[in-house]
């Protein structure tokens, strides 16, 4: 019998285990990632950003610093209470509890930060979740993208072929592509 590791069960089981079961909080290479994140986003300000599968809220409290408002959003129902902790203090989080493609928020956005999220989708859903964010964001809105390079068992998709399948979205634009040791972060622009 096969596990249904894109399942709300799933996710919340991790984080019953374990408070942070990727470390997102404490690993250097999570770190390295979120400076590379807001390096390649950053020498501007966003008016609302939205960051699905946000975990603990790591990377949430740092784009709370870039953005006028933030929507975040996990499957976790564990996770979210911990990013509603650990973002407590920024009075521009709203941090919900649900999973794509059922919660898209009906706002625009000026950023979205899809990471570390895609490879839990088959292909066709995965297009279909990036067209949908994409119609979110506003005309010259930024789509960041970043994933682990690595394999996992847990996972439908790989990196490289997530950050394919969302180059295929026709309004979105390359704007930006770097590889880090273990992760590729992309960033296009609405057109």
């Amino acid at each position: 019998m096969s596990r249904d590791t894109t399942s709300q069960a799933f996710f919340d089981s991790k984080y019953q285990q374990k408070t942070d079961p990727w470390d997102f909080a404490t690993s250097l290479y999570e770190q390295q990632r979120y400076a590379a994140i807001l390096s390649a986003i950053g020498g501007r300000r966003y008016g609302h950003g939205f960051e699905p599968g946000c975990s603990v809220g790591v990377l949430t409290a740092k784009l709370a610093e870039i953005c006028d408002r933030v929507d975040a959003m996990d499957i976790s129902p564990t996770a979210v209470n911990q990013a509603r902790i650990r973002t407590q203090h920024f009075p521009n989080v709203r941090t919900t509890c649900g999973a794509l493609p059922t919660l898209i928020p009906s706002e625009t956005f000026d950023l979205i930060v899809f990471s570390e999220v895609g490879y839990y989708f088959t292909e066709d859903d995965l297009f279909k979740i990036a067209s949908l964010l994409a119609d979110k964001l506003r005309t010259s809105g930024v789509f960041l993208a970043a994933h682990w390079l690595g394999e996992s068992p847990d996972h439908l998709l790989s990196g490289d072929l997530v950050h394919e399948i969302l180059a295929r979205v026709p309004s979105l634009g390359l704007q930006h592509s770097e590889r880090h040791p273990g992760f590729r972060l992309d960033v296009w622009t609405r057109s």
